[in-house]
């Protein structure tokens, strides 16, 4: 037996792999980070207020606004996830007209307004909380940024149309403080910066994904564990990445048990340029 089954055989993992994205929400692993991240998007959803997520790059932004989101009743809330900043004012407007049903208007004049009456529509006659996420936010320009803020003061601050969750890395964070932002950073009711894993908390991690996929005893011994939060510095992604290199690395040795060897074998693979 070789391959993909072949390793799942090895470690006696059932129909899943471990470390993959394909998780349930009620699947995740709840470290702390993540935890109060979840929390603090749901507060910004309760508030329509504007929210700012930041942390490096698989640091799990996007897994804790999924999480948050998938707590929301469906009956009541009407979530739009918008993951290409890069489609400027004009895409940005058509996107969320498209997730509420319309077909945008080809003249940003009209498409503007469009769009304003289609969120006060949501809220006021059918009677939904409305949330947009825009992921990758570090990458808007200042004319989509400022037009998101013109979009959430179309009420001129008496009552919020929507919640505003934008997730990037820490370059959005300085950005904003900028003074051609202020406007919109005035706005922002909560910001959070995610950090990684801490030391205890990768183990922990590690044994969840495990435990997700059969195997409920010890496989990582702890150097193993304690040299991959090391390199990740508790990166979830870098956690996962470097985790299943090293499942991979010990299956070729026909070791049972990943080590430290093995690790470091993934953080050849991992990190070779």
């Amino acid at each position: 037996m070789s391959g993909i089954d072949g390793l799942r055989a090895h470690y006696g993992f059932g129909t899943r792999m471990p470390f993959g994205k394909d998780l349930a929400p009620g699947m995740l692993h709840g470290y702390r980070c993540h935890a109060e991240a979840t929390a603090r998007i749901g507060w910004c959803v309760a508030e329509s207020a504007i929210g700012v997520v930041t942390g490096e790059c698989g640091s799990g932004k996007t897994v804790a606004a999924r999480a948050a989101l998938a707590a929301l009743d469906g009956s009541r809330h009407t979530t739009i996830y918008l993951g290409t900043p890069g489609v400027g004012l004009r895409g940005m407007y058509a996107a969320i007209t498209a997730a509420l049903g319309a077909t945008p208007r080809f003249h940003s004049a009209s498409l503007i307004p469009q769009t304003q009456d289609l969120l006060a529509a949501e809220s006021e006659e059918r009677g939904k909380k409305v949330t947009v996420v825009i992921d990758e936010a570090h990458l808007l320009d200042a004319e989509t940024l400022e037009g998101l803020r013109c979009l959430s003061n179309a009420h001129m601050d008496s009552v919020a149309p929507f919640a505003l969750i934008l997730l990037g890395q820490p370059a959005l964070r300085r950005r904003l403080r900028l003074g051609a932002f202020a406007a919109l950073d005035q706005r922002v009711g909560l910001r959070y910066a995610m950090s990684g894993l801490e030391a205890s908390e990768t183990g922990a991690y590690v044994a969840h994904h495990l435990a997700l996929a059969g195997r409920a005893d010890t496989l990582f011994s702890d150097d193993a564990i304690a040299l991959a939060h090391q390199v990740s510095r508790g990166l979830p992604r870098m956690v996962n990445n470097l985790a299943v290199q090293a499942l991979i690395a010990a299956w070729a040795e026909h070791k049972a048990i990943v080590d430290e060897s093995a690790v470091r074998a993934a953080v050849a693979e991992v990190t070779e340029c």
